[in-house]
């Protein structure tokens, strides 16, 4: 699998920069789009006369970012306790680190050697599939003993960690668990059906947008770290399926905040046309030799010549979704339908797979903050104008795009180290030390958290302070914060948490 790795990073390579004279970083200032737009009109607050005098000296290195968002009490908070944001410094010149398309190759397909020790639990679903959680639990080299799960007395916070949709733990991910370890997270990787080394015990592939397993993964940590308050991140085209979820289930998310890196949003278009060749070509032939191993099987439900000849994502995903089944069999086909109905999907119709698919097709019932880390150099998603919905982040409260200058797709190579994360605040930072050699967006990330967490916690105190002035008691109003929202669900979520009317606990649902 590596010597395969290799190979496709060394033809994307020679595909993308032998035509191309001109892939070092640019200092050349944006035109007039999407990030001149996000500095003049995302957030008024943010002038310089209104920035503390501590964070002058990064005036240059601010210019590079550009935070777009609707104004807001939580806005002015993040713009105001989020150094990192205004502390990214891309490589420029003639390091490799400033070509967009280097860094994209190198955190997607180098492999990495990493310091984090994973414990995996197989949880069993209602319908006995199996998708697979992957602990970091600790550092090789650290004093910290080893267990088979964590407790559920701890009360340090989770990270749940979404990888891309086509199974493959990057460089990116691996990272990101350390600098969660480092602190204080319990960082827990989510793999997908057949994904990842999990076994596939039924001939069911998860659709792109589906949430229906991650939301029985979320019950499950639920129930296993009830102390903990949950944070989750999503990478690149994983970020879709988090979405999905934060979407479908509204305020019963469990969900503090969100993180979405290198996100892809307009799926459909992307699956269609948004993709350059040789990326295209490196997608399809790792998708491939994912499914070959699962050829015989997927024979009995899809037309699996056509399926293994396609040249396409979207080939790819029309054949495994968007087919009536092959031959007629008393198993259940390897779609699913509709949330709430677990009948195979007979109507063969590409739009009508995205129309429950789109990642943004509930998103006014998201009720946590979301954050975004894009690039405009990203050379997956495509240009900025076309693939990001800055109308979404003008006008709707809960979501905020950082949209840097540079940085390639979950790239965000810096000159300098990552400072890391204040100390002991809210979020559970225990590891209050420096982050060298951390990605700026995982430094973003960790702020990110924090800032909302002690946003919220001063919000509450704020509320029962008033509530004790008033005569009313204040005792009640602390007590919900851990699963808390900003808002409540337009309408009755789709998705319930109470855990024990779905499983019975007296039995191991993991193996």
């Amino acid at each position: 699998m590596l010597g395969w790795l290799v190979a496709v990073g060394c033809v994307i390579l020679v595909a993308w920069i032998w035509p191309r004279t001109k892939y070092t970083g640019s200092k050349k200032k944006p035109s007039s789009d999407a990030l001149l737009t996000g500095l003049l009109t995302g957030i008024p607050q943010a002038k310089a006369g209104e920035t503390p005098a501590s964070d002058r000296g990064h005036e240059k290195s601010a210019s590079a970012v550009a935070l777009i968002c609707k104004p807001s009490a939580l806005a002015n908070y993040l713009l105001k306790h989020c150094r990192t944001f205004n502390n990214y410094s891309p490589c420029v010149g003639w390091s490799w680190r400033a070509s967009a398309i280097l860094q994209s190759v190198y955190d997607t397909c180098w492999p990495y050697s990493s310091p984090v020790q994973f414990v995996r639990d197989h949880l069993q679903l209602s319908d006995e599939g199996l998708v697979s959680l992957d602990w970091a639990l600790a550092l090789c080299g650290t004093s910290s003993h080893k267990r088979r799960r964590t407790s559920s007395t701890s009360n340090s916070p989770v990270l749940l960690i979404v990888p891309n949709s086509f199974g493959k733990i990057t460089r990116n991910v691996l990272k990101l668990c350390e600098a969660a370890l480092s602190h204080g997270y319990l960082p827990v990787v989510f793999n997908r059906r057949s994904h990842n080394g999990t076994p596939l015990t039924t001939l069911k592939l998860q659709q792109f947008g589906d949430p229906a397993d991650l939301r029985e993964a979320v019950r499950y940590i639920r129930y296993r770290q009830p102390a903990g308050r949950l944070y989750a991140a999503g990478e690149s085209t994983g970020a879709g399926l988090l979405l999905s979820y934060l979407g479908e289930c509204g305020s019963s998310s469990y969900v503090t905040a969100a993180v979405c890196l290198s996100p892809v949003f307009r799926c459909q278009s992307w699956f269609e046309s948004g993709l350059p060749r040789a990326v295209q070509w490196a997608l399809v032939l790792y998708q491939k030799m994912s499914l070959s191993r699962y050829r015989t099987v997927l024979e009995e439900t899809v037309h699996a010549d056509s399926l293994f000849s396609s040249s396409s994502l979207r080939g790819l995903e029309e054949g495994l979704f968007c087919q009536t089944p092959h031959k007629s069999t008393s198993l259940p086909a390897p779609t699913t339908a509709p949330s709430g109905s677990t009948g195979p999907n007979t109507s063969g119709s590409w739009e009508a797979y995205w129309d429950r698919n789109e990642p943004l097709r509930d998103v006014d019932e998201v009720a946590i903050p979301v954050l975004s880390v894009c690039a405009r150099d990203d050379p997956v998603r495509g240009p900025p104008r076309y693939t990001l919905p800055l109308e979404l982040f003008q006008t709707n409260p809960h979501f905020f795009l950082l949209l840097t200058e540079h940085g390639g797709h979950c790239g965000f190579s810096a000159q300098a180290p990552v400072t890391g994360v204040a100390p002991g605040s809210g979020s559970g930072g225990g590891g209050g030390v420096g982050m060298p050699r951390t990605s700026w967006s995982h430094g973003a990330l960790l702020e990110f958290f924090r800032a909302t967490t002690d946003f919220f916690a001063s919000e509450e105190r704020a509320k029962q302070l008033a509530a004790r002035r008033r005569g009313l008691g204040g005792g009640m109003a602390g007590r919900s914060f851990r699963n808390r929202s900003i808002s409540t669900c337009k309408r009755v979520p789709e998705c319930s948490h109470n855990i024990h009317a779905i499983y019975s606990w007296q039995r191991s649902y993991t193996r």
